[in-house]
This record gives structure tokens, C-alpha cells and sequence, in this order.
């Protein structure tokens, strides 16, 4: 099948992939999500909801689970709702056509009748047609404010998982693993540096491990923390 062409400006990152997540507490979402992308999935396992503050992984797992479609040569849509509200509810037309759908951020469009309508006749088409549905949201099914009570009875047939923050020994397994996979000897002394100095988020950890990997080709230096004090002026 062709993959349908969207008039949007989303790109999936490159690095959201499943070997470069590190589950911590959520080895259970991350392992039903790789389920989920098995080729002989059921619709039973076919829709999941994740849900966590905002930094937990929610989104690298929905880009994640469509990358690993797209490498199989089957059409997987990833839809960042809060990015796209301004495209209404037609949005979602047709979507059926793909094989997996990600929908990010499912908060920013619930409370709007138009939107529920919607969402629950695309919930009804994935079904019927076989698809697979993964969703995520900063809250869970319970706690959003549905108002089409449908659309909060689709919900409830979702396997919902909390994603929950990584604990500091987590983060700083987290940041060698991605290390890693750039080629890069990150100590456990040099991560805890960072985790001391920097920025608390995953995001913004994976942000200045960038900058450092970067600037550690530049130099053709290894990252020490005399290095890091003077690339980062800490």
C-alpha cells in the first residue's frame, strides 16, 4: 500500500526508536507496545493508552512504534493533536487506510464535541478495518474531560499504562545507553557530572548529549569533566 500523503509538517525523530528507550519502571508499556507492532497482533492487544507527565516517553513510543512500521514497508501515521488542533476534526478522516495510528497529545482535542465525534468514528473504522490504534495523553482515560460518553466507553477497552518518571539512577543509564548507540564512552563519574549540573529533563539531558557528542567530534576529545567544564562553561 502506498503510504497516504498528510498536508503536514510532521517528522518522526530518528533517534525515537525502541532500542534507544530506557524503560526504567515502564518495562511493562514498552514491552505491550512492541507487542503491539508484532504482525499478528489482535485487536484486543491492537489499543493502548500511555499516559504521564510530560518528559516520560510517551511520545518517543508512539514515533517509536511507527518507525518500526514504516521499516517493515507498512503506512503508520504519528499525529502530534496538540501541534495540529488548527486542522479540525477532518483531520482524522480516512486514517483507517494505515496499518498503525498514533495519536499524541490526545488532550488537546477532548472537550470538543466536533473532535469526540470524530475520534470515535475513527475508533469504530480502525476496528472494523483491523488497525491498530496507540494513543497518548497527560492524563488517564478516567481522569480526561470526555463529554461524548461513547467515546469514554472506547476508551475503557484500551490497555492503559502509566508512564513514570525515571529515578536518577534510571537517567543516568538512560544517557549511557544513548551514548552508546552514538558511539560514545559515557563514565558513570561524567554522567552523574551531568545529572549534578544539568537539566533535570530527559529531553534536555538528550538535548546536551547532542551538543556534547558534537562537540567531542570537533575536538576529537573524550568526554572527561575537565572537557564538559570547558564546552559547557559549568
Amino acid at each position: 500500500m502506498t503510504p497516504i500523503q498528510l498536508p503536514l509538517g510532521v517528522r518522526l525523530r530518528d533517534d525515537a526508536t525502541f532500542a534507544n528507550y530506557y524503560p526504567g519502571a515502564n518495562a511493562a508499556a514498552l514491552g505491550y507496545v512492541e507487542r503491539l507492532c508484532e504482525a499478528d497482533a489482535g485487536w484486543t492487544e491492537s489499543l493502548i493508552y500511555l499516559w504521564g507527565a510530560q518528559g516520560v516517553g510517551c511520545s518517543h513510543l508512539l514515533q517509536a512504534a511507527c518507525l518500526r512500521f514504516e521499516q517493515r514497508g507498512e503506512p503508520a501515521v504519528y499525529l502530534p493533536l496538540a501541534e495540529l488542533v488548527s486542522y479540525g476534526p477532518a483531520l482524522l478522516d480516512n486514517l483507517e487506510r494505515y496499518e498503525l495510528v498514533c495519536l499524541d497529545n490526545l488532550d488537546a482535542v477532548v472537550g470538543d464535541s466536533e473532535w469526540e465525534e470524530a475520534l470515535f468514528h475513527l475508533f469504530n473504522r480502525l476496528r472494523d478495518s483491523g488497525r491498530r490504534l496507540l494513543l497518548a495523553a497527560n492524563a488517564s482515560p478516567r481522569e480526561l474531560p470526555v463529554k461524548l460518553a461513547d467515546l469514554q466507553s472506547r476508551l475503557t477497552l484500551a490497555l492503559v499504562f502509566q508512564l513514570r518518571s525515571l529515578s536518577d539512577e534510571d537517567k543516568l543509564r538512560a544517557l549511557q545507553l544513548r551514548a552508546s548507540r552514538r558511539g560514545l564512552h559515557l563514565s558513570d563519574e561524567v554522567g552523574r557530572f551531568i545529572l549534578t549540573r544539568g537539566e533535570r529533563s530527559m529531553n534536555a539531558l538528550f538535548d546536551l548529549l547532542e551538543r556534547l557528542d558534537q562537540a567531542s567530534l570537533q575536538a576529537q576529545r573524550k568526554l572527561t569533566i575537565p572537557f564538559l567544564k570547558e564546552t559547557l562553561g559549568w
